[in-house]
């Protein structure tokens, strides 16, 4: 059953090469549009992404990434909502704190410490990503000898600690354990990781986050293109809902909105 509902991240790609809507939302009034449309559908926090970090993206610029963000901001700020910037690169994300940004978004896990004097002075909620790759984009490389679990445990356990002596509030993280090729080129490591998502925050007591919204290792399994996995991340997103993920990360806001709508109302008769 699903006994809560997660808080949803709309996924808004400013980019050209995403692997799902790469191109989509490139032009800033097609993106503020949408933005608008995943707010009407139910998103709780816009995640604007600059820049694509699948293993297949191009090099974006942090210049490059500044331009297209300033394009939007004045259009989403209008619309008074949760706004997270998803990316890696420095300069992004400062512009992001001067900006107001409520959330930040790394899939590098906030591994630069010359960042983490301005994270500490910062209020901004913080997205901390586990990924194989220690920085930059994802790659297509195996995934790490031995249990993963073990891998994204340790990964957590050394980066909360990082954080934490550096002045930055523990409760101000998510964690993301990350996922499809996150975690390696092997499909069925991301299924282990989703099969036992509640271990992250038994461990660390800390908001979870997951984000498997058209990832290739569920499409691996039903054999279809991104813009027709939005069933496979339904399932995906329900099944990570049951075990009390707290945010979820997703392109397709208003079929995850209705489907938790409606598993809590057939809850609440149990």
């Amino acid at each position: 059953m699903v006994a809560h509902r997660p808080n949803i991240f709309g996924i808004v790609n400013i980019t050209e090469d995403s692997f799902s809507d790469g191109g989509k939302f490139l032009n800033p009034q097609a993106a503020v549009a949408h933005a608008a449309d995943l707010l009407a559908a139910g998103a709780d926090v816009l995640d604007i992404g600059p820049a694509s970090s699948h293993p297949d993206a191009r090099d974006v610029s942090a210049g490059e990434e500044i331009d297209r963000l300033s394009a939007i901001w004045p259009g989403l700020r209008a619309m008074q909502c949760a706004l997270s910037v998803d990316s890696f690169q420095l300069e992004t994300q400062k512009w992001a704190l001067a900006q107001g940004v409520d959330w930040l978004n790394d899939i590098n896990g906030f591994g630069d410490p010359h960042m983490h004097e301005l994270l500490a002075d910062a209020s901004c909620s913080l997205v901390v990503m586990h990924a194989i790759q220690a920085k930059g984009i994802a790659t297509r490389s195996a995934p790490p000898y031995g249990d993963i679990w073990e891998h994204i445990l340790a990964f957590f356990e050394t980066r909360l600690e990082t954080l934490t002596r550096a002045g930055i509030d523990p409760s101000r993280c998510v964690l993301d354990p990350g996922m499809g090729f996150f975690l390696g080129n092997k499909p069925e490591t991301s299924w282990v990781v989703l099969r036992h998502i509640d271990r992250l925050k038994k461990a660390f007591e800390l908001p979870v986050l997951l984000s498997v919204s058209r990832k290739s290792f569920l499409r691996a399994l039903v054999d279809c293109l991104p813009d027709a996995a939005g069933p496979a991340s339904l399932s995906a997103e329900l099944f990570a809902a049951r075990q009390r993920v707290d945010y979820i990360r997703t392109h397709d806001v208003g079929q995850l909105d209705q489907a938790l709508k409606v598993a809590g109302h057939l809850n609440s008769f149990l």
